[in-house]
């Protein structure tokens, strides 16, 4: 499949001159990882997305969702699951090599026992290769160990409460469910980042498998083109890749995770050689590469037919539906209903008192008042255990019952319909339900 190099004399870069766009895919790629990494270090600090086991709590888009409202929380992560299929339809396994933690550690470990190997041999120079690759060992699996539990704990941060977890690291608990999780995940990744690394990117990663299914003939990919066999066999692009494949081999290779590695080793080889490199990013194996100019910006991005418009309207179908939804629902949660154990109480002049009860949950963070008041019912008035607004803290629920009391000669015998309004502060929401309120039939 490799050539070897033409009979013409190609001119050679000087020395101080780098060659063109050496390493521009490497150094793109590592500042979106390293964006990824603040993204995933502090996004469960701020609660911008995040699951509260304990409390029964989803955050997203600083909105705290709880449990009875799952159907926000599952059309949200419907939403996200299909961001990801989508961009997969689209740009190929470019989730793989620029977004999937496992891929981005798995190079952050490999690059620091490169980076302690090098230093062990310079500084320990005198000593036995045995001795060098001893010392490599230890303090790289220290510091991988120290990462993992940094790891460990930002990952179970997404599931518990930060600080509670904080408290259970220090003290060092193997005996409840945070901790018990918080040491598994550890030990997991430690495992994975000290030995597993890429093998679980081209072994048994799912969504490897599953990108075969999505992919088609426009598809981003990365390919080698080599029409006037000008590859010179440096196997640069081989040395360099993170999952050990030989690119030239098939641009549909299981392991090929789009991370554009061998695109700069040939660049920057052949570069020197005054040529252009062999490897690109192309829209599918039919069409050129994506640095082609006169193409439209849009085709440039990818939006290269039907289906990929077609994806991009159902993402924005969801995320309208799903920014409706949000918009929609009310910090407090105000919900009542009756009490029909008993239809009536007569009091003892008369007055006839039906009962209901209050459900209040504040998913705000800040403390909540709700004023309930009658709408269409005559004669009748709120009976409540005080006459302050019901007060709620943040994050919490109350539970109130109170009656409404009616005296003889207002509402008509039997059931009288009716409204409660309701009032929460200081949002200035105001809700309305429909209820019913009993009267004895009138005496013969």
């Amino acid at each position: 499949m490799a050539g070897t190099v033409a009979s013409k004399t190609l001119p050679l870069y000087k020395p101080s001159q780098a060659p063109p766009k050496a390493h521009f895919w490497r150094r793109f790629r590592k500042s979106i990882h390293l964006g990824c990494l603040l993204i995933f270090v502090f996004l469960p600090f701020f609660d911008v997305m995040r699951f509260d086991i304990p409390r029964q709590r989803f955050y997203f888009a600083g909105q705290e969702l709880w449990i009875s409202e799952f159907a926000i929380i599952f059309f949200t992560l419907m939403f996200l699951l299909f961001v990801i299929v989508a961009a997969s339809m689209i740009y190929g396994r470019i989730y793989c090599g620029y977004l999937c933690p496992q891929m981005i550690f798995s190079e952050a470990s490999m690059g620091v026992e490169k980076y302690l190997r090098t230093r062990i041999k310079k500084r320990f120079i005198h000593c036995n290769q045995k001795t060098r690759d001893l010392v490599t060992r230890v303090l790289f699996y220290l510091a991988i160990g120290l990462a993992s539990v940094f790891l460990a704990f930002v990952f179970i941060s997404y599931f518990v409460e930060p600080r509670d977890l904080l408290q259970r690291l220090l003290s060092l608990d193997l005996v409840t469910a945070g901790g018990i999780a918080g040491a598994s995940a550890t030990l997991i990744t430690f495992l994975d980042f000290a030995f597993l690394r890429t093998r679980f990117c081209t072994t048994v990663c799912p969504y490897g498998y599953l990108q075969g299914l999505l992919a088609d003939k426009e598809t981003l990919l990365v390919e080698y083109r080599d029409p006037e066999q000008n590859c010179i066999e440096c196997k640069k692009c081989v040395r360099v890749c993170p999952t050990g494949i030989d690119i030239r081999d098939g641009a549909h290779q299981f392991e090929c995770i789009h991370c554009a590695e061998c695109v700069d080793a040939c660049v920057d080889v052949l570069g020197r050689l005054g040529e252009e490199g062999l490897i690109h990013y192309a829209w599918g194996e039919a069409t050129a590469s994506v640095e082609r100019k006169k193409e439209s910006w849009y085709y440039r991005m990818g939006f290269r037919d039907k289906k990929s418009w077609l994806l991009l309207l159902v993402i924005l179908f969801y995320l309208s539906g799903l920014s409706v939804a949000l918009s929609m629902r009310h910090p407090v949660l105000v919900r009542l209903s009756p009490e029909r154990d008993t239809l009536y109480r007569l009091g003892d002049e008369g007055e006839v008192y039906n009962r209901f009860r209050a459900t209040i949950s504040n998913r705000s963070s800040e403390k909540a008042f709700v004023v309930l008041s009658i709408r269409d019912l005559r004669g009748a008035r709120l009976v409540l255990p005080s006459e302050a607004p019901i007060s709620v803290e943040p994050g919490k629920t109350v539970e109130q019952a109170f009656e409404v009391e009616a005296h003889p000669g207002g509402p008509s015998p039997g059931v009288n319909h009716f409204r409660f309004v309701s009032q929460t502060m200081p949002d200035g929401t105001t809700d309305s339900f429909d209820m019913t309120f009993i009267m004895p039939p009138k005496e013969n």
